[in-house]
Order: C-alpha cells, then sequence, then structure tokens
C-alpha cells in the first residue's frame, strides 16, 4: 500500500503541528491519525482543527458567486483563487513510534517544518490504538476545540478500521470512565459523541 501524502507541516512545537495541504480542501477528517517522519522516529498525532482561508494574513476572501449557479463556477470563473487560499490543519501529537515500539506520550523532539505529513493506514491505526494510553493527553489537552469532540471524533475515527468497532468504542468508554473518574458530565459527553 502507498503512503498518501497529505501536506506539509509549517509550525511544529513539542506538543503539536500545523500542516498546509497540497490541495485546497484536501484536509483529513476531525480525529484522523496521521503520521510524520522525524529521522528514526514516526510521530503520530490527530487531526483537532482545519482551516481554509486566504494565504496573506489579515486578508479576507470577497464573496464572488452572486451570479454564479454553483460553489464550482466561483473557482471555473476565477482560477487565480486557488493560488490565493490555503488550507491548513493542526494536529496534536499523542505518541511515537522508535525501533519498532510505539509509545503513546510525546516524541523527544517535535516534528520538522517542511517534514511530510502521511495518513496512517488502517494497520498502523489498529496498531496504534491498541492501548487507549492516549487518551489521558487528549483528556489533558488544550486546543481550540473542546477536548470532548476531538476524543470522540478520534475515537470514532478508529474504531472505523477495527473488525468490531462496536467492541472497541465500549473497551475506550470503559477506559474513559476509569480516567474520568467523577467526572461524569464530561464522561456523558463523549459516550453521547460516540453513539455507543
Amino acid at each position: 500500500m502507498t503512503e498518501v501524502r497529505l501536506g506539509e507541516i509549517i509550525e511544529s512545537s513539542t506538543a503539536e503541528f500545523t500542516a498546509q495541504s497540497y490541495e485546497l480542501y484536501g484536509l483529513p477528517p476531525l480525529g484522523s491519525l496521521v503520521k510524520v517522519k522525524n529521522g528514526g522516529t514516526e510521530i503520530f498525532g490527530l487531526v483537532y482543527n482545519a482551516v481554509t482561508g486566504s494565504i496573506e494574513p489579515g486578508r479576507k476572501p470577497i464573496a464572488r458567486g452572486k451570479d454564479e449557479i454553483a460553489e464550482e463556477a466561483i473557482f471555473q470563473s476565477n482560477p487565480q483563487l486557488l493560488k490565493l487560499l490555503k488550507s491548513e490543519f493542526s494536529v496534536l501529537l499523542a505518541g511515537h513510534k522508535h525501533n519498532d515500539k510505539v509509545y503513546w506520550f510525546l516524541p523527544p523532539q517535535p516534528a520538522h517544518i517542511h517534514g511530510f505529513v502521511y495518513q496512517c493506514t488502517p494497520n498502523e491505526i489498529k496498531e496504534f490504538s491498541r492501548s487507549f494510553k492516549f487518551l489521558s493527553i487528549l483528556v489533558n489537552a488544550h486546543v481550540s476545540i473542546s477536548n470532548d469532540e476531538l476524543i470522540a471524533a478520534s475515537l470514532r475515527q478508529m474504531s472505523l478500521v477495527h473488525e468490531d468497532g462496536r467492541a472497541f468504542l465500549v473497551s475506550a468508554g470503559k477506559e474513559l470512565a476509569a480516567l474520568l473518574g467523577g467526572q461524569y458530565q464530561q464522561l456523558r459527553a463523549i459516550l453521547g459523541r460516540l453513539q455507543i
């Protein structure tokens, strides 16, 4: 199976990175597991945000479709828009793999600028999600969306590659119950989004 390259890192830190997609709107779904190769280490992260906007900071796109029948016609009438707009996605780091061993904590080094971001294969997702240790990173993360939304989206995405997705989600729910302790409202909100 060939690797699917989603984009390129344009900003990086110890706990997260932002990547620009090569295609406008070519964004991975919320909660997708992606990877970056950093020397002999593969860094895994979960997509938590996506933005499409102008390539120029402070300059917003303007409406152009008043006389168009469909959205696609806007881009056909204004082909330069594909060069003036960009799509970016942000990724929370959730683990790494070194010497064929997966670790469910932050890697020792941040991902490199201009590093290629790849979609994880179903086998990589299964390997990463064989343990729920990454959930503590998600529960304690400080990201621009609700942690509950990120946790639920990530688990839903991971469940798609498991033979018994429902059993995977039930196991994840039990792990979350132990992890969240007395935070019943948050647990209930996450489980409601898992549709268990």
